[in-house]
């Protein structure tokens, strides 16, 4: 290991907070079984791990693979930040390279916030002007994070007011079994719904009789008490 990525593991040590570690552990769900099993916690906030971060901005993109090997969240979180850094300010060719770590990396890519912090950011923008089709293959994928990457990549299509991926993703995965998935589906569905409600709603329509209640309840939270209790009523129980 570098002296770089060493001085940066220690500065993410001496902002250590024992007590956050336990409740970020109960939070992230790292108990025996449950999604994020295994997932080591430091107990840092996300705006400190921002400044770490922004300290370590220019670090070369086999220490980020180091990091991003760790058992360690906040170790995954950090180079994912400094990645999303990276990719903002680089020219068009370390874009590309960005963009192809990031897809290779994406197993270590593996609780929400990392997915949700990243994936729109640097894929999602990535892929704006560029063949989508990676998403479908993640969003088939038998790993619940690469699909939720392949719904939070379309993030950053929604705020360019493109929904056509999104919707897509939506109804591949209306049967989806995974709780995080009808989170994901449902909060990008009211995302579109914030930017064009009727595109939301002609969705809503066709599909709210089948969808997750989760998703359901998720992507019509915005809606009046009318509304939230029309769309309820079109689901089965």
């Amino acid at each position: 290991m570098d002296a770089i990525l060493r001085e940066l593991k220690t500065d993410l040590r001496e902002l250590a907070n024992p007590q956050k570690a336990k409740a970020f552990s109960r939070f992230f769900k790292t108990g025996k079984g449950q999604y994020g099993e295994g997932d080591i916690f430091l107990g840092i906030m996300v705006p400190q791990q921002l400044r770490v971060a922004k300290k370590y901005i220019d670090l070369p993109l086999n220490d980020i693979k180091t990091l991003l090997s760790s058992r360690t969240h906040e170790c995954r979180l950090v180079a994912l930040l400094i990645l999303v850094a990276q990719y903002q300010k680089a020219g068009p060719a370390a874009k590309e390279q960005i963009a192809g770590f990031y897809l290779e990396n994406s197993l270590h890519i593996n609780n929400w916030d990392l997915v949700d912090l990243s994936a729109p950011n640097i894929l999602g923008e990535h892929l704006y002007q560029r063949d989508a089709a990676v998403l479908y293959r993640l969003a088939v994928s038998e790993n619940v994070w690469e699909r939720r990457i392949a719904f939070m990549a379309t993030f950053a299509f929604i705020k360019k007011d493109r929904f056509r991926e999104t919707l897509q993703n939506a109804e591949l995965l209306l049967h989806d079994k995974h709780d995080l998935i009808h989170k994901a589906s449902g909060w990008m569905l009211r995302e579109v719904g914030k930017r064009d409600l009727p595109t939301e709603e002609i969705f809503l329509e066709n599909y709210a009789y089948i969808m997750p209640r989760t998703m359901l309840r998720y992507a019509i939270e915005k809606c009046d008490e009318t509304k939230r209790r029309y769309w309820l009523a079109r689901r089965r129980t």
